[in-house]
């Protein structure tokens, strides 16, 4: 059975994704500690977590930075700007491909190639993740760094409050993404296909 490579994923794009995970996680796993923490039990000392939650946000957002202006002057941007006509009917024949037509082996409807390298429901998921996600997750986390700086008051709501609801909604829900995108990651001709391609920049499937 014949191997085919496609070179997909250059080597800033794998470092991006590296750098974003792990920063990613580590927000997570901070933000979960400051969010529990009181005097008597704590997994991470308070100000520990501090800490490295704003040395990682600092770093997410740099990072986010190089994601948005790679995608610009290099031919990565495309893959999230070019849109398909009928979106809808697509995004609901990759549904039922993920929910039932990969468990009965069908092909799937949208196979990567070098003009296509995100499936229907993969590109809008993609797009609201970094493109309004990202964004409002750094917005409201510069809000709870500097809440001196910020307004009092939002719509008559403190301005510490509105960011720090913002920001637990926006990281809980890309918290979900995550998780679904790892899920999704195991669905290669092998459960380690997909991971492959952030070590050697190839989506690889047999044909």
């Amino acid at each position: 059975m014949a191997t085919k490579k496609i070179y997909l994923y250059p080597i800033w794009i794998r470092l991006w994704h590296v750098i974003n995970a792990m920063t990613f996680l580590l927000l997570v796993a901070t933000g979960i500690c400051l969010h529990y923490a009181s005097a008597d039990n704590s997994l991470i000392p308070f100000q520990i977590s501090v800490g490295i939650h704003n040395i990682c946000a600092i770093v997410l957002s740099v990072n986010y930075g190089v994601f948005v202006i790679g995608n610009v002057v290099t031919g990565n941007g495309r893959y999230y700007r070019k849109w398909r006509k009928n979106l809808w009917p697509k995004l609901w024949k990759q549904f039922l491909f993920y929910a039932v037509g990969i468990f009965k082996g069908e092909p799937h409807p949208f196979p990567i190639t070098k003009k296509q390298k995100f499936n229907p429901l993969q590109k809008i998921s993609y797009v609201f993740a970094m493109y309004l996600g990202m964004p409002l997750l750094i917005i409201s986390g510069i809000g709870l760094m500097f809440p001196e700086r910020i307004s009092n008051t939002i719509f008559k709501i403190s301005g510490l409050l509105f960011y720090d609801v913002l920001h637990i909604i926006v990281g809980f829900v890309l918290s979900l993404f995550l998780l679904i995108h790892l899920y999704t990651c195991t669905l290669g001709d092998k459960p380690g296909t997909l991971f492959k391609s952030m070590i050697n920049g190839y989506h690889e499937e047999h044909e």
